[in-house]
């Protein structure tokens, strides 16, 4: 009975953590997280789920005001956010040769990071590279395929969003912005490798300035189907 109530509780917890977040278009400028809060939800992404296990992503927290400031011209989508928000997070995916099945970064992840036996490697790659070319099509289409790493990092962006709502603090997600001159400045600044990664979106951290509007959902009717 005690384990039933527990998870009933925690059950309570995660859709009030649901129902609490949502779209933050401007924070209180005057509230920060602290480092142990936002490490905790870096950790978050950091243990994030990916196919086959290869994490194409990188996280770049930006919190220089004058870096922002540059964002900010590009990213219509933030014109409130980049200025207030407590944490600002570029979320980069990995490029298309990177995510070859034969590629050096794909090698040392099952190598270094999943530390695999050679044998069950090269079988792993060769399923990797059936999986992406073939079953999902997309030999070929470099665009295609950066965009299927760029799903994953979402992956890791609604675990940050949700981690982040359960302790009490905002976020924003963010596509409103031009991916090339976002990308250019980037890499002017130092920030951005091209040929290896390119800006999937973005998601900005902090405290509500104003109370939201109710949330609106379709009902789980309309959107949930049994067959």
């Amino acid at each position: 009975m005690e384990t039933l109530e527990k998870n009933n509780a925690l059950k309570e917890d995660i859709l009030a953590a649901y129902t609490f977040r949502h779209a933050t278009k401007e924070f209180d400028s005057s509230r920060k997280i602290s480092d142990e809060d936002f490490g905790f939800i870096l950790e978050t992404a950091r243990l994030s789920p990916s196919s086959f296990g290869f994490e194409p992503w990188k996280f770049v927290v930006v919190q220089n005001p004058e870096l922002r400031e540059k964002l900010r011209v590009n990213a219509w989508g933030a014109q409130k956010q980049l200025p207030t928000a407590s944490h600002f997070l570029l979320i980069l995916s990995r490029q298309p040769a990177d995510l070859a099945a034969d590629s050096a970064y794909i090698g040392g992840m099952m190598h270094d990071v999943q530390q695999l036996p050679q044998e069950v490697a090269a079988g792993k790659a060769k399923a990797f590279d059936t999986f992406l070319n073939e079953d999902f099509g997309l030999k070929g289409n470099d665009r295609a395929k950066f965009e299927w790493g760029a799903r994953q990092t979402y992956l890791a962006l609604g675990n940050m969003m949700t981690a982040a709502a359960m302790i009490g603090i905002d976020s924003c997600p963010i596509e409103g912005f031009d991916k090339e001159l976002i990308e250019q400045t980037l890499e002017a600044e130092g920030i951005l490798d091209r040929e290896h990664f390119g800006l999937a979106c973005m998601v900005a951290f902090g405290y509500r300035k104003a109370e939201p509007r109710a949330k609106t959902r379709q009902t789980a009717e309309q959107v949930i189907q049994w067959v």
